[in-house]
Formats: C-alpha cells, sequence, structure tokens
C-alpha cells in the first residue's frame, strides 16, 4: 500500500491485502480480477486495486463496470418454515416474507424480489443441500448461503393410522396431501418414491398444500391420511410421525443486504439465548449452525 502521506483516493490494495479485506483466498481474488468483477489496474505485471473504487464496489454491489446493485426489498422468500417464521418476527427485523416453496424463492430472489431466500434443495447427484443449487445458479452473484437449521423430515399421519403407515409403501390408497410444484418438499417426496419403487398415482392425492403448516394441518382435521412434513409440527398437532430423512435447511442473502440493519437485527437474533430456547422445544430441529456461512459466492 502507498505510504501513509498519500490521499486515500491514491491507495491501493494488493492481491493479499484485497483477499484479507474480503475474506477470501488470494486464487478468487485472482479470479475476480480476470473476469472484470472488482475495479483493478496492472502494473508492471502486478494487479493492484484502487481502494477507494473497491469500497464504492463494496458498499454499492458493484460488478465491475456494470452499476451500481439496486437496494432489494426487505422480503424473505422461498420454503416456509415454522421456525424461520418465528425467528423474523420476534427479533422485530422489519422483513416481510412471502414463502411459497423453495423453487418460487430461488426464482424470486434472481429477479431481485428480497434481500433472501430459505432453501432445501437436495441434489442427488452430489448427495449435497442448497450447494449445488446455489453454486450453478448464483456463482458470480454477491450472495452467501448461511446455515439456518438441520430438519427431522418424514410421514406425518393420524393416530389411529400410526400402526398401519410405517413407510412409503403403505400410502398406496391412502389420501396424502402434497406440496406445490417446485416446492423442495415436493422435490425431496417424489425422488424417495422413486428410490423406494412407489407409483406416486398409487397415492390418492389431496388438494395442494402451499406451505408446512397447512400440509400438517390437512391431517389434523382428519381431511388426509398423511403428508410429507416435519416432526416439529407433528408434535404440535399430536400426530404420529415417521422419520425419513434429515434436511438442511439453509438462508441464501444477497451481501450486501446481509450488512443492513435489518439483516443484521435478524442474524444477532440467532445468537441469543431465546432463539435456542425455541429451536430446543420444537423436535427435529438442529440449530448449531445457524449463521454459519456454508457458501460465499
Amino acid at each position: 500500500m502507498a505510504t501513509s502521506d498519500t490521499s486515500p483516493l491514491d491507495r491501493y490494495l494488493t492481491v493479499p491485502e484485497l483477499a484479507a479485506l474480503l475474506r477470501i483466498k488470494e486464487r478468487k481474488v485472482y479470479d475476480l480480477a480476470s473476469s472484470g468483477a472488482v475495479p483493478c489496474s496492472k502494473v508492471t505485471g502486478k494487479l493492484l486495486f484502487p481502494e477507494a473504487a473497491v469500497h464504492k464496489w463494496l458498499a454499492q454491489g458493484q460488478s465491475g463496470g456494470s452499476g451500481p446493485d439496486a437496494p432489494r426489498p426487505a422480503v424473505f422468500l422461498g420454503s416456509h418454515d415454522p421456525l424461520l417464521e418465528w425467528a423474523l418476527r420476534q427479533s422485530e427485523c422489519g422483513i416481510a416474507t412471502f414463502f411459497d416453496g423453495s423453487q418460487d424463492g430461488l426464482d424470486r430472489f434472481a429477479a431481485r424480489e428480497g434481500v433472501a431466500a430459505a432453501l432445501h434443495v437436495f441434489d442427488a447427484s452430489r448427495s449435497d443441500w442448497n450447494v449445488p443449487v446455489v453454486e450453478d445458479r448464483f456463482a458470480a452473484e454477491p450472495v452467501v448461503l448461511l446455515g439456518f437449521a438441520t430438519r427431522q423430515r418424514g410421514l406425518v399421519v393420524q393416530p389411529n393410522l400410526a400402526a398401519q403407515i410405517r413407510a412409503l409403501a403403505d400410502l398406496a390408497g391412502r389420501r396424502f396431501t402434497p406440496r406445490q410444484d417446485g416446492a423442495g418438499t415436493r422435490t425431496l417426496f417424489e425422488h424417495l418414491l422413486q428410490e423406494a419403487g412407489v407409483a406416486d398415482d398409487a397415492i390418492r392425492l389431496r388438494p395442494v398444500a402451499r406451505n408446512e403448516a397447512d400440509a400438517v394441518l390437512d391431517v389434523a382435521e382428519g381431511h388426509a391420511d398423511a403428508t410429507f412434513g416435519l416432526q416439529a409440527l407433528a408434535h404440535r398437532h399430536k400426530l404420529a410421525f415417521v422419520p425419513l430423512i434429515e434436511e438442511r435447511f439453509d438462508l441464501l442473502v444477497s451481501r450486501r443486504a446481509y450488512f443492513e440493519p435489518p439483516m443484521q437485527r435478524f442474524a444477532a437474533f440467532l445468537r441469543c439465548g431465546d432463539f435456542a430456547a425455541q429451536a430446543a422445544a420444537m423436535p427435529g430441529y438442529s440449530v448449531s449452525e445457524a449463521g454459519c456461512v456454508r457458501l460465499n459466492a
């Protein structure tokens, strides 16, 4: 960096200094420079980054010379989760919600309709949750994938049918409440059905439920024999539960929005005792990695 008597507007960062500022590896800095994503100059074969331009790029969410990253509306998109919904409300962060499934959340997030999207998207080819789809769709975007919780998911069943519905094959001929196309729950359920060799047309499908709570409520009210839902909601409604899989539920967040007061207030709430106590009271949840970075795109 230039000497201390140089104007801040004239200072340049080296590759190691920019890597330290962005908390990324030096190799990633070279990738950003070669793609034009970060303002830089090359002098006698050495990459230098004008400090003022770098800070403006960070503050405005710029991508090279493509112009400023306009603010997103303070809306949380994606998949519904009862603990997330509670935490957003309890933290008083002021972020609104529009939960209509993981795929809808990804599409709306890409269209800049919200600051974050909640996801539980399983990639069977890579045996991983959420990271592959974010890498595929947002590799060049200023986003971060934060852990939120792991959740126990399985068959939520009417208590009087608990002895009769113990596996996916037992759903044949039963009334079942599905989720909408594009919901992570729907995609995962269809994957598990295929693995188990169960034909989906053997199940008597009820009308679609557009969130986790409504799907379980359909069973609790006796309209359906079963649904593919969360252990915590089965427990809340005193329904039987057959565990099938533990899934990762993560949060895709705009990096710029993350540093704004609403998201900072929410992130701080994830570290407090009230959040941990609420999660502990909801069977099937683990929040040991809540707020941890899973991917820094």
